[in-house]
């Protein structure tokens, strides 16, 4: 598989990559045998970057993907975890509903400061037995999680302490590039304007659907050198499975207007004699400034059939007949939070 770089650094990444937040049982459960299979697909595929996170099954996730890492060439793969949110022990069958299923027994509490990103890698390491991570991502800093005023000290918290370990980090070589992982542009555009990172992994704002990275973020992106990771490129499914009832966009039921525009982009899509996730993958890939595009799901079959849709290439004549269905994700008010 293609390889790109990530941003300024020397460390480059296949253009497809893994996100392993359904391995945590994301609204349905994952048994171990289950994990391991999806990531063996993935690698056998010739995937060679996988992501995943603390917050993904509190724990649970982690030890699924360093469990299999373990076994392979280290030399041979790239991976990235995320900090942000420090885990605790609970008691058992005390942990919050955060939609995954069978999760391990911990909550997790926001902490974007030196002392807490530290430790945050720390406590990864272990959890991966792993040691090393190549990618850091801030996790859900913005207010699409906190919402504006509790984001606000986050934000200062990350800018005026949390940001230098992650500099410490990469200077010492424990990482190779650090960056944002959230799913919204305005954070980006504000940590941007404070100081120099590598990557972005930005989840649904620059899909087929949803192009809300472009008329700002993209341009500084292209000026700064720093990456895009693009996730969630199915906008919470819609894109997958079309305007069907009960699909989702954006994590939540999808308007009329989008299931209309989605019923036009499918048309588009069949008139091509292709299914409408072909492009949706194929997309972001467009974008020099997108380093991989990070497929997600628990499922060995899923992973092998979105594999496919992204051979072969599709002609370069099909996207633009797509623009303009396209959206822009709606402003967050002072106190909304949409996860």
């Amino acid at each position: 598989m293609k390889t790109r770089k990530i941003g300024k650094t020397e460390l480059t990444v296949t253009e497809v990559s893994f996100g392993a937040a359904a391995l945590g049982g994301l609204y349905r459960a994952c048994p171990r045998q289950q994990a391991m299979e999806t990531l063996e697909a993935a690698w056998e595929s010739g995937i060679r970057y996988f992501d995943v996170a603390p917050w993904y099954g509190l724990g649970l996730a982690e030890r699924h993907v360093g469990d299999f890492l373990r076994a392979k060439p280290e030399n041979e793969y790239v991976l990235s975890t995320k900090v942000g949110r420090l885990l605790r022990p609970v008691p058992t069958g005390t942990v919050p509903d955060y939609s995954y299923v069978d999760p391990l027994s911990f909550d997790a509490d926001y902490d974007y400061s030196y002392d807490g990103i530290m430790r945050s890698i720390d406590f990864s390491y272990a959890r991966l037995g792993l040691n090393r991570v190549d990618i850091l991502y801030v996790h859900d800093i913005g207010s699409y999680t906190h919402g504006a005023e509790k984001n606000a000290v986050h934000l200062k918290n990350f800018l005026n302490s949390g940001i230098k370990a992650l500099e410490q980090l990469k200077s010492s070589g424990a990482i190779k590039a650090f960056g944002l992982g959230v799913n919204e542009v305005p954070v980006c555009l504000d940590v941007m304007g404070n100081a120099d990172i590598d990557v972005i992994l930005l989840a649904g704002r620059y899909t087929l659907l949803d192009r809300s990275a472009v008329a700002e973020l993209l341009p500084l992106c292209r000026r700064k050198g720093t990456s895009l990771v693009v996730g969630g490129v199915f906008n919470s499914g819609i894109l997958a499975t079309g305007p069907v009832p009960g699909s989702h966009f954006d994590y939540m039921p999808a308007t009329p207007e989008v299931l209309a525009k989605v019923g036009a982009m499918e048309e588009i899509a069949r008139r091509h004699g292709v299914v409408l996730a072909a492009p949706a993958l194929q997309f972001p890939l467009r974008e020099p400034a997108v380093s991989s595009v990070l497929i997600g799901t628990a499922k060995a079959s899923s992973l092998r059939r979105n594999m496919e849709l992204f051979e072969p290439a599709l002609p370069d004549a099909i996207f633009p007949e797509f623009d303009h269905l396209t959206l822009v994700a709606p402003p967050l008010g002072q106190d909304a939070v949409r996860v």
